[in-house]
C-alpha cells in the first residue's frame, strides 16, 4: 500500500448540516480541493456514523478524491450518527428521498460544478443504485461495490427463497445495536441526550419486518433496481468479489444496462474495497481506477475507461482448501459482452441409480462466513466432511488437457421425489485435488416451495417426482488437469439456511439430473492490468491490545450425548479503538448457532452485542447492550430481542420484544 501525502490540489475539510425539505438536518463531512473553480461532488451516504465507525475508512479515500479535484462528501442517513430525524427501515422511501435531496443540494453549492457522483460499498453501494434509479438530474455516475440489485434474493435475508438463518439473524441483531447508539456530544452538543432517547423510543427490530415477508412481495421489490433497470440514467461501474455474496449483481448489471454506460469488475476479493489489501488478494489500485471513471463521466475527460472490456473478471486457478488466502493464483480476463461470446454452457449428466438424500441437520457448519471480511476463519475449510453428508457426483478433468475454465453461474437440474410438503436443496460445486481435498468453488440453494417462483410458496405434492432448476452463485475458476469437478447435493445447510419443519430430505434421480457449467475458452488478456493500491494518509486510530485472550473466530462444539452441534462466532468487527480526538470506542459481538443432528425444530440463533462510547474529557460514558434470539416450532418463528442503554452506568432505556411469526415460505 502506497500512502500518498502530496496531491494535485491542497484540500480543506469542514463538517456541515444539510437541510432536507422537511427541515431535518443531515450531518455531513466535506473534503474539498482548494480552488476557485467549481468541481464535481462525490457522495457516500450511509448510516454507519462518519464521526467514528467509518472514519478510518473515510480517511483512506475522501481526502484522496479531494486531492484530485473533487468535493468528496460523506453523509449519515437520517436518525443515525449525528444526523437529525428518526431511523427507519433499511433503504426505505424516506432514506432514498433524502438521498435525492442531498444530491440536489450538493449540485447547488457554489463550489460544485452541478455534476454529482455517488459511491459506496454494501449499504452505500445499495442506495447509490437505488437513488440512481430515481434519476435526480445532477447524478451522472455511480460506483457501486459489493451491492445488490435484488433485495429479496441477493441480500442478507433470503437465498433461493429460503430463510438465511446466518445473516437474517446476525444482521438484524447488528442493526439493532447500531441504531441504538447515541449521537456524539463532541459534534452535536447538549442536545445529544434528547435526540438519543427520542430515537430509542422508535427503535424496532428489523427481524420483525424481514420475517413477515417470506416471499418476494412488494416490500422486497421496493429498492430492487432489477425491477426496472431502464430507470437508471447514470453511468454505473459495478464492482464485486468472488468471495462476496453480492457478486451476481455485477453480472446482471452488465447484462441489462446499456453498454455505453456500464462496466463490471469482479476480483477475488471478500466484502471489502479492492484496495484495502485484505485477504484474499491481489489488491488493486482501486482509487486510481475509480478516478478514471469520475474524470470521464463527471469532467468529460477521455480516460479510456469506456474502452475497457464490458466485464473484467479474475479467474482463480485451482488451490487447496483454506480459511484464508493472502493472495489467490489466477489471472484477469476481459469479455466484450454479457452473456459473453467466450462462454458456452456445457451440460454434464449425473447418471446412476436413485439416491436418498437425507443430510444431518448440522450439514453446513463448514460453509464459512456468509460475509467474508478478510479474517482468518472466514472462508470454507476442506469440504470432505460436507461432501460425505451429500450425494456427490464427480467429473474428471482429463490429465492431458489444459485447465477447464468457468465464468458465470453454473446451473443444476435435479429430478426429485419428496414425501413431505416442504424442503430445500443445496448444490455445491467443489474442486477435488488428487489427494482428495475438496475446495468449495460456489454453491446455490432452492427452497422447494419456491420452485415455480420466489413470489409464491407452493407445497410439494406428496410422493410426486418433479424436476427443479436453479443457478449457483457466479464464479470464475479454472479446474486443473487431473482434478475432479464435484457436484454435491444436500438437503440441509445450517446455519446458512433455516431448516424446514419436516426436513427429511428427498430422493434424487440422477438419470434425470444434470450440471450445466459456463465453460470459457481460454483467451489472451495480457493487457488487463491495474496500478498498485494507494490511499491518503490514515486517520491515526490506535487499537489497544485486548486484556483477555481473544476468542476463536469460529469454534464448533459437539455434544455427543445430545447429538447437538454449536457454532460460536466472533465476527471481529473492530474491538477497542482510540480516535485522535479522544473518543474511546469499544464493541464486542458474539453469535451462536445451535442445532441437533436429527431435529430441524431444534434450530436456534443467539447474538449479543456490547458497544461503549467514552470521552474522558467530557465525562461522557454511554453503553448499549443487546440480545437477540430466534427459535422455531412447526408453525412459527419465535424472535426475542432486548436493548439496554446506560449513561454513566445508569440504565436510561430498557425494552424487550417477543414475536411469533407464522412460517409460510420459511
Amino acid at each position: 500500500m502506497h500512502i500518498r501525502t502530496e496531491f494535485p490540489y491542497e484540500t480543506q475539510r469542514e463538517d456541515v448540516r444539510i437541510p432536507l425539505p422537511d427541515g431535518t438536518l443531515l450531518y455531513a463531512r466535506v473534503w474539498r480541493p482548494v480552488t476557485d473553480e467549481p468541481v464535481p461532488a462525490l457522495l457516500e451516504y450511509l448510516p454507519y456514523r462518519l464521526t467514528d465507525w467509518t472514519a478510518p475508512r473515510d480517511w483512506q479515500r475522501h481526502p484522496w478524491y479531494a486531492g484530485h479535484g473533487y468535493a468528496s462528501v460523506r453523509v449519515d442517513v437520517r436518525g443515525h450518527g449525528c444526523s437529525g430525524g428518526l431511523p427507519g427501515d433499511e433503504y426505505d422511501a424516506t432514506e432514498l428521498a433524502d438521498g435525492v435531496a442531498v444530491v440536489n443540494w450538493l449540485a447547488q453549492q457554489p463550489w460544485c460544478s452541478g455534476r454529482v457522483g455517488m459511491f459506496g460499498i454494501s449499504w452505500g453501494g445499495f442506495n447509490s443504485l437505488q437513488i440512481a434509479a430515481l434519476a435526480p438530474e445532477p447524478l451522472k455516475a455511480v460506483v457501486t461495490v459489493c451491492s445488490a440489485d435484488d433485495r429479496y434474493d441477493n441480500d442478507v435475508h433470503y437465498m433461493g427463497g429460503a430463510v438465511l438463518a446466518v445473516d437474517m439473524h446476525a444482521w438484524a441483531a447488528t442493526m439493532l445495536a447500531f441504531v441504538s447508539r447515541p449521537p456524539d456530544p463532541a459534534f452535536i452538543g447538549e442536545e445529544w441526550r434528547e435526540m438519543w432517547l427520542e430515537r430509542l423510543e422508535t427503535v424496532r427490530p428489523f427481524i420483525h419486518t424481514w420475517l413477515a415477508h417470506q416471499t418476494r412481495d412488494a416490500y422486497w421489490k421496493h429498492g430492487s433496481v432489477c425491477e426496472d433497470y431502464a430507470a437508471i440514467d447514470a453511468a454505473v461501474l459495478a464492482v464485486g468479489g468472488w468471495h462476496d455474496p453480492y457478486r451476481d449483481t455485477v453480472l446482471r448489471l452488465v447484462e441489462h444496462l446499456p453498454s455505453d454506460r456500464v462496466r463490471g469488475l469482479i476480483g477475488p476479493w471478500s466484502h471489502q474495497y479492492p484496495d484495502r489489501g485484505l485477504p484474499p488478494g491481489p489488491a488493486i489500485g482501486f482509487l486510481q481506477e475509480t478516478l478514471r471513471w469520475w474524470d470521464h463521466h463527471l469532467k468529460g475527460e477521455e480516460t479510456g475507461v469506456m474502452k475497457e472490456p464490458l466485464l473484467r473478471s479474475w479467474i482463480s486457478d485451482s488451490h487447496p482448501p483454506a480459511t484464508v488466502y493472502a493472495e489467490l493464483p489466477g489471472r484477469w480476463v476481459g469479455d466484450p459482452a454479457w452473456p459473453s461470446p467466450h462462454v458456452t454452457p456445457v451440460s454434464y449428466a449425473l447418471g446412476g441409480e436413485p439416491v436418498q438424500v437425507r443430510s444431518p441437520q448440522h450439514t453446513g457448519l463448514d460453509a464459512g462466513r456468509f460475509f467474508p471480511f478478510g479474517n482468518d476463519a472466514d472462508l470454507p475449510p476442506d469440504q470432505r466432511g460436507e461432501d460425505a453428508h451429500s450425494a456427490a457426483f464427480d467429473f474428471p478433468v482429463p490429465a492431458d488437457s489444459g485447465p477447464l475454465e468457468i465464468l458465470g453461474r453454473p446451473r443444476v437440474t435435479l429430478r426429485l421425489r419428496m414425501d413431505v410438503p416442504f424442503g430445500q436443496a443445496i448444490a455445491r460445486l467443489c474442486d477435488v485435488a488428487p489427494d482428495g481435498s475438496s475446495t468449495l468453488v460456489t454453491r446455490g440453494v432452492l427452497n422447494l416451495s419456491a420452485r415455480h417462483g420466489r413470489d409464491r410458496a407452493e407445497a410439494w405434492p406428496l410422493g410426486a417426482t418433479q424436476d427443479v432448476v436453479f443457478s449457483l452463485n457466479g464464479i470464475g475458476h479454472a479446474f486443473r488437469p487431473g482434478h475432479r469437478i464435484r457436484l454435491a447435493v444436500s438437503s440441509a445447510y445450517w446455519p446458512w439456511i433455516w431448516p424446514q419443519a419436516d426436513s427429511v430430505g428427498f430422493t434424487l434421480d440422477p438419470a434425470g439430473s444434470s450440471l450445466e457449467l459456463p465453460l470459457r475458452e481460454r483467451t489472451s488478456d495480457d493487457t488487463i492490468a491495474f496500478p498498485d493500491p494507494e490511499q491518503s494518509e490514515p486517520l491515526g486510530v490506535s487499537y489497544p491490545a485486548p486484556l483477555d485472550e481473544p476468542r476463536p473466530e469460529r469454534l464448533v462444539v459437539r455434544d455427543v450425548a445430545k447429538g447437538e452441534w454449536r457454532l460460536e462466532v466472533d465476527p471481529r468487527y473492530g474491538g477497542t479503538r482510540v480516535y485522535p480526538d479522544g473518543l474511546e470506542f469499544t464493541e464486542d459481538a458474539r453469535e451462536t448457532y445451535t442445532i441437533q443432528s436429527d431435529d430441524p425444530l431444534s434450530a436456534r440463533t443467539h447474538s449479543t452485542w456490547h458497544v461503549r462510547l467514552h470521552r474522558p474529557e467530557l465525562g461522557w460514558d454511554v453503553s448499549v447492550d443487546t440480545r437477540s434470539e430466534i427459535t422455531c416450532d412447526a408453525a412459527d418463528f419465535i424472535t426475542f430481542d432486548e436493548v439496554v442503554c446506560r449513561e454513566g452506568g445508569e440504565v436510561v432505556f430498557h425494552r424487550t420484544w417477543e414475536r411469533h411469526v407464522p412460517r409460510e415460505a420459511g
